[in-house]
């Protein structure tokens, strides 16, 4: 949008309209004054919930190209994220750019234009939740929020992890990612493969852009659109997150990032490295870990495949203690399904994650996790893998349980290895 600074410049002398707003900036001592931060806020927040915009700090609202000292742009530059952190929920994370504009008398003046994309989510900012309508921005009426909280969730009937991304171009997804859900025996354009891999969709604006799949499976780091898609792994030394003694009370702590699939090899060999394992001499000497590692891989591709990945700052967080393995999954339970029912049943929130997964093969060094060719077993068989290995090892079965109606917890315990 106004890609170059000749385009930008001729749009501001059109003046502001639903894509184009105008903050003069002023300051008094090292503090800015103007615009006033829950009004930035505001106008940031409409624009992430309409279709998306530009904002020139800089400009007053004459259209004159005042700009900002050049030892103040710093300053200003850290306001505005500061206000998308802080005043902005979820957080906004805008494209901040530095310009050079000439003035009414042709002098170049340093502004800061700050790219908004519209949004994956509905953002809610000081003035509550607000859209842009023209040049001005206004508070949705209950009936539109409905409308647009629909078509931003779950609950829409496109699926999320069918959704667009603002911003992502099919250049983002790599080749060696997405080439290997094709069809040998197809010749087949990227848009048409991508478009039936449900990898890509058009925007509102008729864009071809990669989708949540498409980022979460072709990409190497799902976070740059997704904050949350990421695993969070911990191996406590206890049984317990605090410290005991003076030893230290983390014995290992990484973030699992990546395509899904990378993410749930990743997890596995976290656990693997981090578990205890004892040799047992009945029958010939063999070794004994405390959690079988086929259950843990089918927990981890249920955690990354069914999670709900429209929860803005939730991500799946996996602890590891002396006595159990707890691995936490954003999202209530789909559809009409009960923690009771999970091994008995088969809903997928995500149905073309679980899909893709279904396709995507597993390295043969890998295949010990599983004992099979893919990621994912579409059956539906994994939780009752879960259950019965676990207790097959440890002699208790794993549970489940809702987390304040948000996080699915699921518990393996360990086993009680000798010495």
């Amino acid at each position: 949008m106004f890609d170059n600074p000749v385009d930008l410049i001729e749009k501001i002398r059109l003046d502001e309209d639903t894509f184009l707003e105008l903050k003069e900036v002023r300051f008094a001592g090292s503090k800015v004054t103007a615009p006033h931060r829950d009004s930035l806020a505001d106008e940031l927040a409409a624009l992430a919930n309409s279709r998306g915009g530009v904002c020139v700090l800089g400009v007053d609202d004459s259209r004159e190209v005042l700009g900002i000292a050049l030892d103040r742009l710093d300053a200003v530059e850290d306001f505005v994220r500061e206000i998308c952190v802080s005043s902005i929920t979820p957080p906004l994370a805008p494209v901040i750019e530095r310009l050079n504009l000439p003035s009414s008398t042709g002098e170049m003046q340093a502004v800061i234009r700050v790219d908004v994309a519209r949004s994956l989510f509905v953002h809610r900012s000081p003035g509550g939740y607000l859209h842009r309508v023209g040049s001005a921005k206004r508070e949705m009426a209950p009936e539109y929020l409905a409308r647009l909280f629909q078509q931003r969730s779950q609950a829409r009937i496109i699926r999320f992890d069918e959704q667009p991304v603002p911003g992502a171009t099919l250049d983002d997804l790599q080749p060696v990612l997405w080439q290997r859900f094709a069809s040998s025996r197809v010749n087949e354009s990227r848009e048409v493969l991508l478009d039936k891999l449900a990898m890509a969709r058009q925007d509102t604006d008729g864009v071809l852009r990669p989708t949540i799949t498409g980022v979460l499976m072709a990409t190497q780091d799902p976070r740059r659109w997704l904050p949350n898609a990421f695993i969070q792994a911990v191996a406590y030394r206890g049984t317990e997150i605090w410290p005991q003694g003076d030893q230290a009370y983390q014995l290992d702590a990484q973030d699992i990032t990546g395509p899904l699939d990378q993410q749930v090899l990743a997890a596995c060999h976290f656990v693997r490295k981090n578990m205890r394992v004892a040799a047992s001499k009945q029958e010939g000497r063999h070794d004994v870990p405390q959690f079988d590692l086929t259950a843990v891989f089918e927990a981890v591709v249920n955690a990354v495949a069914h999670r709900d990945y429209a929860i803005y700052g939730a991500k799946i967080r996996l602890r590891l203690f002396a006595d159990r393995l707890e691995l936490y999954s954003p999202g209530m339970i789909p559809n009409t399904m009960t923690v009771e029912s999970l091994p008995y049943r088969q809903a997928a929130r995500n149905e073309e994650i679980t899909s893709l997964l279904a396709k995507c093969g597993l390295p043969e060094s890998e295949r010990g996790f599983s004992g099979r060719s893919a990621m994912m077993d579409k059956r539906g068989e994994g939780v009752q893998i879960i259950l019965d290995l676990t207790e097959k090892l440890a002699g208790v079965r794993p549970t489940y349980r809702l987390v304040d109606e948000s996080e699915l917890l699921l518990v393996i315990p360990a086993a009680t290895l000798a010495g």
